[in-house]
């Protein structure tokens, strides 16, 4: 019996972190850097801080987060589209506010780079992006 377990528990690992890659995989012209990850005093939750860097005219395909989402655009011009809502284009210097689990997008529509500074206030050992179809 604890075999199976063992089994299962290392196909979920694997399963996750292939549906992780594919994610990234899907994003051409984006790069992610990790810049913090650190328990919060709320059990269960931590805050994830990353970079993401956009070539001109690059997507960020339609995903989730299994918690809260703060956007600050570092350098730019970014659309975002949170669910079947208007999308809104934020310049440097401007915050987005994104709710746990909404579905959104987010695309560079500068003539150059854009950067945002992305922070997660997330469930701890959950996948921190989710795609969404």
């Amino acid at each position: 019996m604890k075999t199976i377990k063992l089994v299962a528990a290392a196909l979920l690992i694997a399963g996750s972190g292939v549906t992780l890659h594919m994610a990234q995989a899907q994003q051409l012209g984006i790069q992610r850097t990790d810049l913090l990850q650190h328990d919060l005093d709320v059990p269960g939750r931590e805050l994830v801080q990353v970079r993401v860097d956009f070539e001109p005219g690059a997507v960020a395909a339609k995903h989730s987060h299994p918690g809260e989402e703060i956007a600050y655009v570092l350098k730019g011009s970014l659309e975002y589209q949170l669910g079947d809502g208007r999308p809104v284009t934020l310049k440097a210097g401007e915050t987005l506010f994104i709710p746990a689990g909404v579905a959104h997008t987010a695309k560079n529509v500068g003539s150059g780079k854009a950067s945002e500074l992305a922070t997660y206030i997330v469930k701890k050992g959950t996948p921190l992006v989710v795609p969404v179809k």
